[in-house]
């Protein structure tokens, strides 16, 4: 009968390597999709927030200022600059008058996490985008 007594096991070795091997992917997806989120409920923030500004100015390029800097202090709180961004505003006629409907669309390309910009971009996992519709007040 053969005996194999220097048998010795690697199985702590084969354990470590497998286990960072599996676990670098899961864990950079849970990070990409938190990153998903976060941009998610960023520009729904941005949109809804900048509505509610710009139909509460006095004039329409005070309205615009406006409504730009609270979607910017929006994305800002999510850790999103304002690069990143696009905010498109559109009236349904004459901006701000008694009753006139104002969309606001914000778009993000959220990037990925941990990955440095290439040429002054940074690569993008998704775009995500919102949009919010307020009214201006007939009796304001």
């Amino acid at each position: 009968m053969l005996r194999l007594e220097d048998e010795g096991g690697s199985a702590v070795v084969e354990f470590v390597f497998l286990g960072v091997l599996l676990l670098v992917p899961v864990v950079y997806l849970v990070l990409t999709v938190g990153q998903l989120q976060g941009g998610s409920f960023a520009v729904v923030g941005a949109a809804d927030q900048a509505a509610k500004v710009y139909v509460d100015a006095t004039t329409p390029q005070e309205a615009d200022a406006r409504a730009r800097e609270a979607a910017r202090i929006a994305l800002a709180d999510f850790g999103f600059g304002p690069e990143q961004a696009e905010v498109d505003i559109a009236c349904s006629g004459d901006c701000l008058a008694p009753g006139t409907t104002v969309a606001v669309v914000v778009r993000l390309e959220v990037p990925l996490p941990l990955v440095p910009a290439i040429a002054g971009t940074h690569p993008s996992a998704a775009t995500v985008d919102a949009t919010s519709t307020q009214i201006v007040e007939r009796f304001g």
